[in-house]
């Protein structure tokens, strides 16, 4: 195949930036989205120009590095599915595809399509911990826990931290990835010690982040990679009344 790639370029966060095309050929339908970056990037060095700034590590779909808006879509096209495993099949002979970083004032360009996740990090050092008694470790069963709990919060750790949520809310909310979070500690015995400031502390850091409020458009759900389900907010908001009223 032959595509046409629009790809946002910005030395820094103090650099306007744009948009620059690049033709690409000979691309296999079997290549990783990733791969297609590989190839160009290759092209560009030798032609001693800059190569095209983006994350990677895992390329297996799991650390969520590989964060790119793709024709309008966190990821691109494919629904629960990281940019690393987006493969060319999804795109046809002749096709222009526009990709850029996540567009949030939390999330500041690096460069090119790189940009600081470090909000997330701080939102999680302010309360996405358990109390630990150092020692032995404790036997899987010694604290029973019922199977749904167990479920919903297993579902609710899936997410990955790769800021898709805040890429897609017309808000740049981080309502999903905290709510996920929250719910995961929330839902077991092991995370009831910091229960009552747990909510509290992580809510106000992702304000502090400069993070957008919620007004529940679902765009964050249907954008996620692991499919994070948004009854996690609701969790999240009685979990931060409840606190404030214990506390």
């Amino acid at each position: 195949m032959k595509l046409t790639l629009k790809v946002w370029r910005q030395k820094n966060v103090q650099d306007k930036g744009r948009f620059e095309n690049y033709e690409v050929s000979d691309v296999s339908k079997d290549m990783s989205f990733l791969e297609l970056f590989d190839v160009l990037n290759e092209r560009l060095i030798n032609e001693g120009k800059e190569p095209i700034a983006f994350d990677h590590d895992c390329r297996e779909g799991i650390c969520g590095a590989c964060s790119m808006y793709i024709n309008g879509r966190a990821h691109g096209p494919w629904e629960q599915t990281t940019t690393c495993q987006l493969h060319m099949r999804a795109y046809n002979d002749g096709d222009t595809i526009v990709v850029e970083p996540w567009r949030a004032a939390a999330f500041p360009v690096i460069k090119d399509l790189t940009v600081d996740r470090s909000a997330f990090d701080r939102i999680i050092q302010a309360g996405g911990y358990i109390s630990v008694n150092t020692g032995n470790a404790v036997d899987a069963n010694a604290i029973p826990i019922e199977k749904h709990d167990a479920d919903m919060a297993f579902a609710a750790a899936a997410c990955i931290g790769c800021g898709a949520c805040v890429a897609a809310c017309k808000n740049s909310s981080a309502m999903l990835f905290t709510s996920a979070k929250v719910s995961q500690l929330a839902l077991l015995p092991q995370g009831h010690p910091e229960r009552t400031s747990r909510a509290e502390d992580m809510v106000m850091q992702m304000d502090k982040e400069g993070f957008g409020s919620c007004t529940n458009t679902g765009a964050c759900e249907a954008e996620c990679p692991k499919g994070i389900s948004i009854s996690n907010i609701a969790r999240m908001n009685r979990e931060f009344f409840s606190a404030g009223f214990t506390s």
